[in-house]
């Protein structure tokens, strides 16, 4: 049986340029899934929190369905005030 972590691996072997693009895709998914997770452990809704950001509630939303990726610094002022903290590692 083929699972999406087979064909991740697939393609991670077969194309270097594909199995980077899946783990950038990755990273961001997880990213934006922490936001989602904590602003709703929160109680907040999406215009509490652009409110909070200063940012249209619309920017929230559409970073919230992957339509864009957002800016660093629009990441770190969604993240601050969900007390969540982006981390780079090397």
């Amino acid at each position: 049986m083929k699972t999406w972590n087979n064909y991740k691996e697939y393609v991670k072997n077969s194309d270097s340029n594909a199995a980077k693009d899946l783990e950038e895709a990755e990273e961001l998914s997880s990213i934006i899934s922490a936001v989602i997770d904590k602003r709703t452990k929160l109680g907040l809704s999406q215009r509490d929190l652009a409110a909070l950001c200063g940012i249209p509630q619309s920017s929230v939303a559409r970073i919230e369905s992957y339509k864009i990726t957002p800016k660093l610094d629009t990441l770190i002022k969604i993240m601050h005030p969900l007390g969540l903290k982006l981390t780079v590692t090397k």
